[in-house]
């Protein structure tokens, strides 16, 4: 791949070069690499052009990220990380969770545009032991961003009190945190409640001494309570399949957010993947066949989702052992009946691309974004071995499968230099420096924390926040159109998915050679608001209501 310099951006100003520059440059790259355009039947726009993977350099303890995520059998699942600006600067900071030793908060302390820089903060309050993973999320509606943390043991909710600086509020909120082993999670608001719905999703059950029994457990549904200031006794989900991952989403576009649930059949053989329907005021109920879905059987680990055909509705990618899934609607909207499209895409990822290639691999966390900005969809899918499986590769990088034209996916991780033998887990994929391009950060099984800083070359971008008046103040349950030339990228809003990882922030779309976009919102609660004008490589945020979105830089950009 061709070495192409690369200028910091300042954001909340155009490039310099402009679009024919940046054509030119992105054109000269692709062509290097001889990269072709290609439209076909999911085609990532007519006349997109794929590009080559970015670089990226490895830098997590030059940075600061000291940290593993360490434990014997009850941590073998697990080992996310929450990323999330916790103290209002724009730069996201990431929670880590540590297994058996503490977890621990970074404050990103990143110059803009250079290499990446973090902090540790200790505190009694996030030096939490047990910690399995953890979720963003604005519970309380007083826009300081809280966590859900997930733990072997009482799930602990954190109220963000300013300043990266956290109290715990389970009694405050009536949160029974329980003794579960809590892998999963996702939320949503129903209607008008000011507090969000709560889905935690439970692996094992516990015996009297606190040790993983070999019965699935029972996950849950927590929603407020009448009053609408605290929570409720939590509703069970019955049956339990051992969750691992969990989201909230609006499969076929209404305004209802129905929880699909991917489970690991290795404790349960008559496991399968759920899908809840979720009616504001009604019981939870299981979808079955008479509705249109059907059994699927997996040894589920985690969920992405994104359209990538360009009709609409989100496609799910389901992270398994050896045979992970890309499913699409098969019959449109009218029910949930899925069908795969892994094979046909490329994007089966069931085999190491380099390591132990004669083996199953096993993948965790997945996540659909755009490293390279050319405006086409590519998906990162974290690998490694679950301890010392005989039977599966040990030896099992991590996958960065590049969007192609034709909406197939080309293995670019070799290329972009982020090959990694480590047991990776949970993941996070952000723009930590404020350059317009994302960052990748990989939470290792007993090893210290990759963190690799993207380079480029990459095209333009747009980043943007979405804000609304009330309790739901960053819009979870949105659908966010993007369209740069003859493309248009449509992304759905949600807190959840992963494998025991969550982030909220900056939504990020890669434009190619656009240098301006037009971007439309339909909120929450399903109203559609006009396209309105960016231009290409700044950060905005968009206000309900509001007549254009307003250009956003960081402190002292």
């Amino acid at each position: 791949m061709p070495s192409v310099p690369r200028k910091p951006v300042r954001p909340g100003i155009r490039l310099v070069a402009g679009a024919l520059a940046v054509a030119l440059v992105l054109g000269a790259a692709a062509v290097a690499a001889g990269v072709v355009a290609r439209v076909g039947p999911f085609d990532g726009g007519a006349g997109a052009v794929a590009l080559p993977p970015p670089r990226f350099v490895e830098e997590a303890r030059a940075a600061g990220l000291d940290h593993a995520y360490g434990g014997e059998f009850d941590f073998f699942v697990g080992g996310g990380v929450a990323v999330f600006d916790c103290d209002g600067d724009g730069r996201q900071d990431a929670y880590v969770a540590g297994g058996s030793e503490p977890a621990a908060l970074f404050r990103n302390v990143s110059p803009l545009g250079a290499e990446l820089r973090f902090k540790r903060l200790a505190d009694a309050a996030t030096d939490l032991r047990s910690v399995v993973g953890a979720y963003p999320l604005d519970v309380d509606g007083d826009r300081n961003t809280d966590l859900v943390v997930l733990r072997l043991g009482e799930n602990i909710l954190l109220r963000g009190l300013g300043d990266c600086r956290f109290a715990r509020a389970n009694e405050a909120w009536r949160i029974d945190g329980g003794n579960a082993w809590t892998t999963a999670f996702s939320a949503t608001w129903e209607g008008d409640v000011p507090l969000p719905t709560l889905a935690f999703g439970n692996y094992l059950e516990r015996t009297a001494t606190g040790e993983a029994g070999d019965t699935c457990a029972t996950s849950e549904l927590v929603r407020s309570d009448q009053d609408g200031r605290a929570y409720a006794p939590a509703i069970p989900l019955t049956p339990g399949r051992c969750a691992l991952s969990m989201l909230f989403s609006a499969w076929d576009r209404s305004v209802r957010r129905d929880l699909r649930v991917s489970n690991d059949r290795h404790y349960d053989r008559d496991a399968e993947e759920q899908l809840w329907r979720i009616v504001p005021g009604e019981a939870p109920g299981l979808y079955g066949p008479a509705d249109g879905w059907q059994p699927l059987r997996i040894w589920g680990m985690g969920i992405a989702s994104q359209d990538l055909t360009g009709d609409g509705y989100p496609e799910v990618f389901l992270t398994s052992q050896g045979d992970n899934k890309l499913q699409t609607l098969a019959d449109g909207p009218s029910r949930p009946r899925f069908r795969d499209i892994a094979l046909t895409r490329n994007a089966t990822a069931h085999r190491p691309f380099a390591g132990d290639v004669n083996l199953p691999s096993t993948a965790w966390h997945p996540a659909f974004e755009d490293v390279n900005n050319d405006g086409i969809m590519d998906l990162f899918i974290t690998k490694g071995n679950v301890e010392a499986m005989p039977d599966y590769a040990a030896r099992d990088p991590s996958d960065l499968l590049i969007g192609q034209a034709d909406g197939t996916f080309e293995e670019g991780a070799e290329a972009a230099g982020i090959v990694s033998f480590a047991r990776a887990r949970g993941a996070a994929l952000a723009d930590f420096n404020l350059d317009g391009t994302l960052d990748v950060l990989v939470v290792n099984r007993r090893e210290n924390v990759r963190l690799w800083r993207n380079v480029g070359p990459a095209g333009h971008w747009v980043a943007l926040r979405l804000d609304q008046s009330g309790a739901n103040h960053d819009a979870i349950g949105s659908w966010v159109e993007v369209r740069a030339g003859d493309r248009t990228t449509v992304r759905e809003v949600t807190v959840g998915g992963g494998h025991a990882s969550g982030q909220l922030g900056w939504i990020h779309f890669g434009l190619g050679t656009a240098d301006r976009a037009a971007i439309r919102v339909t909120w929450p609660d399903g109203r559609t608001g006009p396209w309105q004008d960016v231009t290409a490589d700044e950060f905005v945020v968009v206000q309900r209501d509001a007549s254009e979105p307003q250009p956003w830089s960081p402190p002292g950009g």
